[in-house]
């Protein structure tokens, strides 16, 4: 995954949704996210921005599992 996709990716859903009111972007470590193409399109909407810490597995528990129970009760078996 590159910094030029997450850039992508941000912007479209920032396009096709509008200007956040307040939106948290949660991530990992990976490189694409603190990079300033990524990090530049975060501070000019107002995104808060949030990276788990190094070796420290219980700051994405809290996600995973958000994610984990729309996954279930949201995407998987519906087509869209």
């Amino acid at each position: 995954m590159t910094a030029a996709l997450v850039t992508d990716a941000l912007i479209m859903a920032i396009w096709r949704r509008g200007k956040p009111v307040a939106l948290l972007h949660h991530s990992d470590q990976g490189s694409q996210y603190p990079s300033q193409p990524f990090q530049k399109p975060l501070a000019e909407n107002g995104v808060t921005y949030s990276m788990s810490r190094s070796g420290k597995v219980r700051d994405n528990a809290a996600m995973e599992s958000f994610f984990s129970s729309l996954k279930n009760e949201r995407i998987w078996g519906k087509v869209y």
